[in-house]
């Protein structure tokens, strides 16, 4: 891998650990935005909670080496559930935000499948050669 793509995509796995990372305030300290979005999927308040300890998780992921394969797997799995979300349930638009959380989500999953893609390797189910 080139140094250029190297620090490539330590900007986008920084990026995404920061995207992650900074919605947990919301999750954690009951912001009624975040309330609400989880009281319409119906996943108030263990599924805020736990979605919130997902998302630590893989933002710290993201950022060790050993594991960026995991973080990245871990957000692909959480931001397809969000898109989800929204296209069946709450809608792109949320409490008039614009649908700025909605295309945040999209953002983060496509960033985090090309972090996946280029640490694939690293994943220890397509690393059985060992």
């Amino acid at each position: 891998m080139t140094t250029l793509k190297k620090t490539l995509l330590l900007i986008i796995r920084i990026t995404v650990a920061i995207i992650l990372i900074q919605t947990l305030r919301f999750k954690f300290t009951r912001h009624p935005d975040s309330v609400y979005i989880f009281t319409e999927v119906g996943l108030e308040p263990y599924g805020r909670i736990g979605i919130g300890i997902l998302e630590l998780l893989a933002g710290i992921s993201l950022l060790i080496p050993k594991t960026i394969w995991l973080g990245s797997s871990i957000t692909i799995g959480l931001m397809l559930g969000a898109v989800f979300m929204h296209i069946t349930k709450i809608g792109i638009e949320v409490n008039n935000d614009n649908g700025v959380l909605f295309y945040t989500a999209i953002t983060t999953l496509i960033l985090s499948l090309i972090i996946f893609y280029n640490y694939r390797k690293d994943a220890p189910i397509f690393n059985r050669h060992q």
